[in-house]
Formats: C-alpha cells, structure tokens, sequence
C-alpha cells in the first residue's frame, strides 16, 4: 500500500468527496484487517469478537467521523487503533457485567505488553483505566502509548501523528512505559 495514495484520498475525503472513500477502503481494508487480528490474538480464546467484525465496526465509527481533517495514512491508522481499542473494551465492559459482578474479567495477553509494564499478561479494563489516568495529567503521553503499543506505530510515526520531535516521543514513551508498569502493579 502506497502511503501517498492513502494520505491524498483520505485528503478528498476530508474534503466531503465521498467517492474517495469508496477507492480508499480496499487500500487500507487488509492492513486494518491485520491491525484487528493483532488485537484479537492478544485476546483471551475463546473471545467472540472476529477481526473482520472488529474492523466493520471500525469501519463504521471511522466513517461517521464528522470534521476530522485527515492528516496522514499515520494519522489514519492511529484513529483506527483508538476506535479498536474503545470497541475491544466496550467488549470487556460488556461481558464483565454479564458475569456475577464482574468476577471473570478479561485478560490481554500482550506480546508487546512486556515491553510496556513488565508483564506478559494485562487486564484490558485495568489497562485501559490506567491510560485514562494517564490522559488526566499527561494527555501526550497516553496518546503515545495508544499510538506506539495499540497502533504500532513507529517513533517516527508517532512524532509526525501529534506534532512533535522525535525526541519527545522517546522521552514521553520511556515515562509512560514507566507510570503504567507501576500502576498496573498496585
């Protein structure tokens, strides 16, 4: 997939043509289908959501999308990867309280997460909490974390995506990488 194509169709798009929208989806279709895979592996099993479910819903929150000005195929993904992860926990929120109290919560098994808090093995909903109390003082250093753990992006990617050096996304990233391991540990 080329980059620039990516990144001027979703320009039109940005721009109202909706036509665009139609040629951009088979460009960006299999890597969301892979970025949605990536998050179901981390899954539990016997999870019920399938990554073409997981990319459809995507799909649909993306295009609902009213005002956003479409910067990059970075930028693009990055948003995508939010709106999996907000799909993934609305998941784990749901299935939590069909359970007696929550008892049976949802665990993330991460083949990153080590190198994120220290642990191969993190609970969505506590992850996720944890980056809202992140985004509370230091919003940048929990949009890192989205953009670098749940997007994949590069540093590079990351700093073209918020704005910023290169630098300060290493930096934000080792500070964050920090702050969750300790929360998470509690």
């Amino acid at each position: 997939m080329e980059g620039g194509g990516v990144t001027r169709l979703l320009l039109e798009w940005g721009a109202g043509d909706r036509a665009a929208l139609d040629r951009l989806v088979p460009l960006v279709f299999d890597e969301l289908r892979r970025l949605a895979q990536s998050y179901l592996r981390r899954e539990r099993a016997d999870h019920t959501l399938q990554p073409t479910a997981l990319v459809n819903e995507a799909y649909l929150r993306l295009v609902d999308q009213q005002g956003l000005r479409w910067q990059s195929r970075a930028h693009f993904f990055g948003i995508a990867a939010n709106l999996m992860r907000q799909i993934l926990v609305d998941h784990a929120r749901r299935r939590a309280a069909e359970k007696r109290g929550g008892a049976d919560l949802q665990r993330l098994s991460l083949t990153q997460a080590e190198r994120v808090v220290g642990r191969a093995d993190v609970d969505v909903l506590a992850l996720n909490e944890a980056l809202d109390r992140l985004a509370e003082f230091d919003p940048q250093q929990a949009r890192i974390v989205e953009l670098k753990f749940f997007a994949g992006l590069t540093i590079e990617e990351t700093a073209e995506v918020l704005g910023v050096s290169h630098a300060t996304v290493e930096r934000d990233w080792k500070l964050a990488r920090a702050w969750l391991k300790r929360e998470l540990s509690r």
